[in-house]
């Protein structure tokens, strides 16, 4: 990828010299990548940088991928200690977002960030970054993910230390105490852009694959990780994507769509992270360029879009769903009440929108 910006990296290093409190955030919802990031920053901030940093999330990781985050990386979640993690963005003189282009993607936590006087640094990956909300952006949509942007400002940023901190580094004798730091950083990087990528089948560039090999030979386990992130689901989460793709699959031309209700998730009892990669399923078939899931929730759907090169799933989450993305991986929202009377009429509207998105 492109050098990041020298003027960029001295702000950031002064932002974190001069901070006591971080809070380090990331979407609601977090999947791997905002999982992996956020876990990295944290853990760098607390063991490189000596910060008292805490990782705050609006939502409880899935079960499935709450291994990314390392154990000894202190955890608030909004959706089960509302007050406390409240309480410590009120409190903290630094605060970075990750994984989301502004404030709305943290959603209950969005006034607590809004009112907060600390200084606000937005490292991410996607369109449209909220510039005017933060004191520093680092923004690129050219790269795979949050997590590699975050490894090549990190690496930067290390690359760029002055020779008094690497020798009082050197003198402090802990080498194989940040080696193994540096490995738990990597592994979560490394786990944040395999699952935003799909094991490297989408929005892949040089600089991703510079990524992967440099921090296999630093020591990062890519076989134990990927035995975790695709090798240890519960026994019903492969029923329910039997079940999805021989009952629930709908072809619509060279489109694709499958509808998760919330009577089929409690019937396979499907929990938070467990549908992750549905969508990807149906673009394995020869004719379909297009692949839409949608996964009902509390007075919305929730919707995910992948589409081959050549279709914009970006743009159908723009027009159709309230969201956004990347241009072959995108998301966002159908509303109950606002988009579609009851929740039996999205099947209805999703067809209306490939009508007259695909013409």
């Amino acid at each position: 990828m492109d050098c990041i910006p020298q003027d960029s990296l001295i702000k950031l290093q002064a932002l974190i010299d001069g901070a006591s409190r971080v809070s380090v955030l990331g979407h609601t919802h977090p999947d791997g990548d905002a999982l992996g990031c956020t876990g990295a920053l944290t853990l760098f901030l607390r063991d490189s940088g000596g910060k008292d940093a805490v990782l705050v999330l609006p939502d409880s990781p899935p079960d499935n991928l709450r291994f990314i985050l390392p154990p000894f990386c202190p955890l608030l979640c909004g959706d089960t200690e509302p007050e406390a993690a409240a309480a410590r963005l009120g409190e903290s003189d630094l605060i970075f977002l990750l994984d989301c282009n502004g404030f709305s993607r943290t959603e209950a936590l969005e006034p607590y960030l809004t009112a907060s006087t600390a200084r606000k640094v937005l490292i991410d990956h996607h369109l449209n970054p909220q510039r005017e909300s933060f004191d520093l952006v680092f923004s690129t949509p050219d790269i795979s993910s949050a997590s590699e942007l975050l490894y090549w400002v990190l690496k930067a940023l290390e690359e760029n230390v002055s020779p008094e901190a690497e020798k009082k580094a050197d003198a402090s004798g802990e080498t194989s105490s940040s080696k193994a730091s540096a490995i738990s950083i990597g592994t979560c990087l490394l786990a944040g852009m395999t699952t935003d990528t799909n094991n490297f089948a989408n929005s892949v560039y040089p600089s991703t694959f510079r990524m992967a090999s440099e921090l296999i030979a630093a020591g990062v386990d890519r076989d134990a990780l990927l035995q975790q992130l695709y090798n240890s689901y519960r026994e019903n989460r492969v029923r329910l994507f039997g079940h999805m793709q021989e009952r629930e699959l709908r072809i619509l031309g060279d489109a694709a769509c499958m509808i998760l209700t919330k009577e089929l998730q409690q019937r396979f009892d499907v929990r938070e992270g467990e549908t992750e990669g549905l969508v990807n399923v149906p673009l394995t078939i020869a004719d379909v360029r297009l692949s839409i899931f949608l996964k009902e929730d509390d007075g919305h759907f929730r919707v995910s879009i992948r589409s081959r090169k050549g279709t914009s799933a970006q743009q159908l989450a723009l027009q159709y769903f309230h969201g956004g993305g990347h241009e072959n991986a995108a998301g966002g929202k159908l509303f109950i009440g606002e988009d579609i009377p009851c929740a039996a009429d999205a099947a209805a509207y999703v067809d209306n929108a490939l009508k007259s998105f695909l013409r």
